[in-house]
């Protein structure tokens, strides 16, 4: 609209303008996103169920709310695809060989065979239980099928409802040495299964390892949580039956 003094815009031309400023606000945000500025950053890191579960016991070692950054934890029973980007970071039980990941060995896992504190229903029968569905798969589960299957009496299809089970005296079961060790209602009945030791590796894309926020968990990852805790993953320290 023109007026003595010059233009000046309507009512829909304000509306519009407020409305650009808006976005080009909002713009603004994103690339202040995008490059770190307010603390939105996600470090997405994939691991599997009892690896998941204790990096949520300790978090506090892994994450702080001043880091600028925010962790999500992806747990699975197989690979999420980190060079296509499915997790900034993987905790692996074996070294990468796509040509795009990076990794390093940051400590190894013993796996054992326990029992519940008492010895009562299928413990006492001296049976196992044993894991079906898709966490059958995993390597303490297929061995534990190849060498007791023949006394597995009962059976969970996923590694959480074994450990509840297990503790309440279903059976015998198998377990990483950090899981079993650090369940003050299970203990370990023979040495750790040398066939079921493991790597373990922290895996990245190769392009994204230097990124700040990815580097910062990584680094925590390795020496607070892996190494501190190396005796524990070891199975160097198991716990004495009451």
């Amino acid at each position: 609209m023109r007026r003595q003094t010059g233009y000046q815009l309507t009512l829909a031309g304000e509306e519009l303008l407020r409305r650009a400023e808006d976005v080009e606000a909002a713009m603004q945000e994103l690339k202040r996103w995008r490059d770190g500025a307010v603390g939105e950053q996600i470090v997405r890191v994939s691991a599997g169920t009892w690896t998941s579960a204790f990096i949520g016991r300790h978090i506090d070692e892994l994450w702080h709310v001043d880091d600028g950054i925010r962790i999500e934890l992806a747990t699975a029973y197989g690979k999420l695809d980190i060079g296509r980007r499915a997790a900034d970071l993987g905790i692996r039980s074996e070294r990468p060989v796509e040509p795009n990941l990076a990794g390093r060995q940051i400590g190894r896992v013993a796996h054992a065979i326990y029992s519940g504190l008492n010895l009562i229903n299928g413990i006492k029968a001296g049976l196992f239980v044993g894991v079906t569905g898709d966490a059958a798969n995993i390597a303490s589960a297929r061995w534990l099928m190849a060498h007791h299957g023949d006394r597995i009496g009962v059976r969970g299809n996923d590694v959480q409802s074994v450990r509840e089970l297990v503790a309440a005296g279903a059976g015998l079961s198998v377990f990483p040495c950090f899981v079993g060790d650090s369940d003050e209602r299970l203990v370990r009945v023979a040495a750790p299964i040398p066939e079921l030791e493991t790597e373990q590796w922290l895996v990245s894309h190769h392009e994204d390892r230097h990124r700040p926020a990815v580097r910062l968990v990584g680094d925590r990852t390795s020496a607070k949580l892996m190494k501190e805790h190396g005796p524990l993953f070891r199975g160097e320290h198991p716990r004495p039956r009451p």
